[in-house]
């Protein structure tokens, strides 16, 4: 199969890739989002909403998962990666089984046993995809898995709850087994693709495993600029946690709840918009430039979010159009760090390593600071306005966003000079699949 790849149009390569990865992290979603869906209403302990306490431990486990993933994917090797996705999965499966089997409040721990093992798992299936000339449109189509997916798996979650009187706590467990044989399949067809070829490597540089003097070694030439984007991506993913695990509060509180496609139809749009911008900037040859382009669109998604919440408190547009725009917003900001950013800021530097390594520094304080939120005191009440916290969330995460990607750009820019030996080394794809194997 990987031989029979190689030798095929880009298109096809690109087509084959993006299916492979997308189902793959969708699978993975089942697994962990379902529970998000439900409302286990009127259920507290500790003087603490039940359902804050499952999310705030299946969060707790999923950050440690991204701490451990730093050193864990950094030294990632090829061999075995297929198998690694299956078993981090099984595990977490049988956490659900767990969580369905133990009465609350004791089957909480069982919720961050499910959040440990899934935090690696972007980690394993984005590096098949890095480091290619193709690999934008690759990282779009497997990032608009984790926009398209929450929806998705929430409304079959929704459904079985709704249609099949399935009970709150086994809902997870039966909406992930449903995606059992899919999830086979797709990890099998992943593990087909073809490592990057030599014309790949020209022009984004090898990846390779990175040890711990080589992680110092790139902390040290570009730590303060990482940090500025660091703390960029902590706040979209505060936000973006607040939004997705609590949707379902949310179009209660507007007065909109009871249909489960609203979660699949208001989530659509947003990953065809993302799709299409992502995609588009393999067309930018320059690492540089298109370095310069991410940081763009991270501005310009966090301007659309605190634009689209202004509106909304103005009164200005309705809830729907609202939760579409700042999730537009949200995403467009959101999904360069877990993909492209990172892949182009690697191929800018003469420093070796891969992509993974960043991407997790990035995700493991994104989900530290998420945690921290989910149990801070001021957030535990059970008289939450969700839609006053999102509206101003919302705001303030747009414009703080906005402040510290332009301090990020200003930062990489004095340090990455457009004779960088990757753009330079650049070689145009060609028109086979050359540029894809």
């Amino acid at each position: 199969m990987r031989q029979w790849l190689s030798k095929q149009p880009s298109w096809l390569f690109c087509a084959y890739a993006i299916m492979a990865a997308f189902s793959t992290y969708a699978c993975m979603y089942a697994f962990r989002k379902p529970v998000s869906v439900a409302l286990f209403a009127d259920a507290s302990y500790w003087g603490v909403s039940l359902k804050v306490l499952y999310l705030s431990s299946q969060m707790l486990g999923y950050a440690l998962s991204k701490v451990v993933g730093i050193k864990f994917i950094a030294e990632l090797k090829q061999q075995g990666r297929a198998a690694g996705i299956c078993k981090l999965i099984g595990l977490a499966a049988l956490a659900l089984l767990g969580f369905a089997l133990v009465p609350p409040p004791y089957n909480i721990p069982f919720m961050f046993l499910n959040g440990l093992p899934l935090g690696m798992v972007w980690g394993f299936v984005f590096s098949y995809l890095e480091g290619r000339r193709v690999t934008e449109v690759l990282a779009a189509g497997l990032c608009t898995s984790f926009i398209v997916a929450s929806g998705v798996v929430k409304s079959v979650g929704s459904y079985l709850m709704l249609h099949m009187a399935i009970s709150e706590h086994w809902m997870p467990l039966a909406t992930a087994l449903l995606f059992v044989p899919l999830l086979v399949s797709s990890v099998w067809l992943l593990d087909q693709l073809p490592s990057p070829n030599q014309d790949d490597i020209a022009a984004r540089r090898a990846r390779v495993p990175m040890d711990k003097a080589a992680r110092l070694d790139y902390l040290q030439h570009y730590g303060r600029g990482l940090a500025m984007l660091t703390l960029a991506y902590v706040l979209l993913s505060l936000f973006r946690d607040l939004r997705d695990n609590f949707v379902a509060d949310i179009w209660a509180d507007v007065g909109i709840s009871g249909s489960p496609l609203i979660y699949t139809l208001t989530e659509v749009p947003v990953a065809l918009m993302i799709l299409s911008v992502i995609a588009m900037m393999m067309l930018i040859k320059s690492n540089r430039r298109a370095l310069a382009v991410n940081h763009l669109c991270i501005g310009f998604g966090c301007l659309i979010t605190a634009a689209a919440s202004w509106l909304y408190w103005q009164q200005l547009i309705s809830p729907v159009i609202w939760m579409v725009s700042i999730g537009m917003g949200l995403y467009l900001a959101y999904v360069p760090f877990n993909s492209v950013l990172f892949e182009r800021l690697l191929a800018c530097t003469d420093k070796p390593g891969n992509a993974g390594f960043l991407i997790y520094i990035a995700d493991a304080c994104g989900y530290v600071g998420s945690v921290a939120l989910m149990l801070s005191a001021s957030w535990l009440s059970a008289d939450i306005n969700w839609v006053g916290l999102i509206k101003n969330a919302g705001f303030w995460v747009g414009i703080i966003g906005m402040l510290t990607t332009w301090l990020s750009w200003r930062y990489f820019s004095t340090r990455l000079t457009p004779t960088t030996r990757s753009d330079s080394a650049y070689l145009s794809a060609p028109a086979t699949n050359s540029s894809t194997s």
